[in-house]
């Protein structure tokens, strides 16, 4: 069985609607994924966009997730801490939780949803950073999914 992770708001390589965007209510899309490695004890979502100019930028660093979890309902809540037990990064708009495509207008951009299963818990505190959160991964990474949506906009 493969590790996949799906969006029930769009499909790979698809279109990400506005409602999860900059340009509309800026919620975090539902997710959710099967077929995780035995042996996970928890989950890790980072999501980024490649293509945005100058470097990566990172839009929603989540780790923590229990391993039980199979998914995330549309319009997680911008908390430190989650009901489910996640745990919340800082993201590049140095906020708390997801923050949507928000690209300069032009090219449509990739967004990577990425979910790692890791086989502890990481030792960090909310608001950690993408960078803390790959570097706490290392040696605990069982396999990793990958959805990836595009979105664009047009001049105003």
């Amino acid at each position: 069985m493969s590790f996949d992770l799906t969006s029930g708001a769009f499909g790979h390589g698809a279109a990400i609607p506005a409602r999860y965007t900059c340009d509309g209510q800026d919620l975090s899309p539902p997710l959710s994924w099967s077929g995780a490695p035995q042996g996970t004890v928890a989950f890790a979502l980072i999501v980024d966009d490649p293509d945005a100019p100058g470097r990566v930028f990172t839009h929603w660093v989540l780790f923590n997730l229990p391993g039980s979890t199979h998914e995330l309902p549309e319009g997680v809540p911008q908390t430190e801490r989650l009901a489910s037990g996640g745990v919340q990064g800082r993201n590049d708009f140095n906020r708390i939780g997801y923050g949507g495509p928000c690209p300069p207008p032009g090219k449509p951009h990739r967004y990577r949803f990425t979910l790692y299963a890791l086989t502890s818990t990481l030792p960090l505190q909310p608001g950690s950073t993408k960078q803390q959160v790959l570097d706490a991964m290392q040696g605990h990474v069982l396999g990793h999914a990958q959805l990836i949506g595009t979105y664009q906009r047009t001049g105003r």
